[in-house]
């Protein structure tokens, strides 16, 4: 498999203002994998440390951050010579030994010249636990899913996934047909790593949703290991009724449908943890689309989504039938599958920050804003080809911003205050 991310490492591996980076990302979206094949590949020599249930190897930060104390003692234990700017030095788990996390700081004044990357399934949520964060001392980027281009590789069609970005050129839209066909298959496997990579092996879709079930019984079990009681009941609620939420036609997230009765106070932790965790995306409403977006963010507004929309399939139940062919029963649900899979393209790109308008009533509801520099661009999502634009129009018309996109099953098309950008290629926007 290939990681897009990959060149963004190896941008932070040349930088000279290169510090400690610490990899986010949610478990199993693949970040070991990703750390030690960079390693291999670009270092002489790597060491990897996993301080999972490793009480040994986390005690060589308790007496002191001291960097060349802490290495010589790692070069000791592991019997490996680690040298400055040819070694890669990869910290793995670290929500199990938070105090790694601190020690970064240290690395970045004192030992600069070692190349260091920490990661941790958990790290946003071990992050509230007391820690001195080294905030100015760390490189970051975060790792998702595999999107689409990714996925379009490791199905071997290496010439589609390079042309994707050419979308507009009518030679690439002939393979119109040929994208779609994937996308679909995209949208059953999803995204996680361990999915496509046996699927890419034997084509087994059975296989694929078992895998996914089994991510996801992982995700839950972890709900019982790292949250107090008190909110593991809150948790599963809000974790079970997203597919729920996301099924309506307005998908804003309401409280009173995870339990009658409920408010947004009884659940602000448990969405919090999952987002922290990284297996949600909270996407705000915006009460006007004006520059700079965060300043008009409707904090009490918001559409929860899933960490990746293979999952969300599997959650919800949908056989593969539905999904690659489609019925009556799947109509209502593929607007959802459709509006996760923008969002994470969106997102997987590290490019925008998503929200989404509606008006006071929610009678016309634009699926989601990113700022583009100087400009916030309105993106309207169909899951089928159907192309009237109501809600888009409506949008247009009241703030007149330079272009509007609608993101569809249909080809390319520009219709002058409105450009079309088939479904597959929206990662390109």
């Amino acid at each position: 498999m290939h990681r897009l991310l990959t060149d963004k490492l190896l941008k932070w591996k040349n930088s000279k203002f290169r510090k400690p980076l610490i990899l986010w990302g949610a478990r199993q979206v693949g970040k070991t994998w990703l750390m030690q094949t960079f390693g291999r590949e670009n270092f002489e020599n790597c060491v990897y440390i996993s301080f999972y249930n490793n009480r040994r190897m986390a005690g060589l930060f308790e007496a002191d951050y001291n960097p060349a104390r802490i290495i010589k003692a790692i070069s000791i234990e592991l019997h490996v010579s680690i040298e400055p700017q040819k070694t890669l030095i990869i910290f793995d788990e670290v929500q199990s030994a938070m105090q790694v996390v601190e020690s970064l700081k240290y690395f970045c004044e004192e030992a600069s010249e070692y190349a260091v990357i920490a990661a941790g399934s958990l790290l946003g949520v071990s992050m509230h636990e007391g820690i001195s964060f080294p905030v100015g001392k760390v490189d970051e980027l975060h790792l998702h899913p595999m999107n689409f281009k990714e996925f379009l590789l490791a199905m071997q069609e290496p010439e589609l996934a390079e042309f994707i970005d050419d979308w507009r050129v009518p030679e690439v839209s002939e393979f119109h047909e040929k994208y779609t066909e994937l996308l679909k298959l995209y949208f059953y496997l999803g995204g996680m790593p361990e999915v496509v990579s046996r699927y890419a092996d034997n084509r087994d879709l059975s296989e694929a949703r078992e895998i996914q079930l089994s991510i996801i019984n992982q995700y839950e079990g972890d709900f019982g290991k790292h949250v107090q009681p008190a909110q593991l009941p809150r948790i599963r609620m809000t974790w079970h009724a997203i597919p729920i939420q996301l099924a309506k036609e307005n998908r804003k997230f309401f409280f009173g449908q995870v339990k009658t009765g409920s408010r947004m106070k009884d659940f602000e932790i448990a969405i919090q943890w999952l987002n922290d965790a990284g297996l949600i995306h909270k996407v705000h409403k915006v009460e006007k689309p004006g520059i700079p977006l965060k300043s008009y963010v409707d904090f009490t507004a918001f559409k929860l989504f899933l960490i990746d929309l293979g999952l969300l399939g599997a959650l919800s139940e949908l056989d593969s039938d539905s999904i690659l062919h489609g019925n009556d029963i799947f109509k209502e649900f593929k607007g959802a599958l459709t509006e996760q899979f923008v969002l994470q393209e969106l997102i997987a790109a590290n490019r925008y920050t998503p929200y989404y308008y509606s008006g006071e009533k929610s009678v016309y509801e634009t699926n989601f804003v990113i700022q583009q520099k100087k400009n916030i661009i309105p993106l309207e999502v169909k899951a089928e080809q159907n192309l009237r634009s109501k809600s888009l129009k409506f949008y247009y018309e009241k703030f007149k911003p330079e272009y509007a996109v609608r993101t569809s099953m249909s080809n390319a098309a520009d219709e002058g205050w409105l450009v079309n950008i088939p479904l597959w290629a929206i990662g390109s926007l």
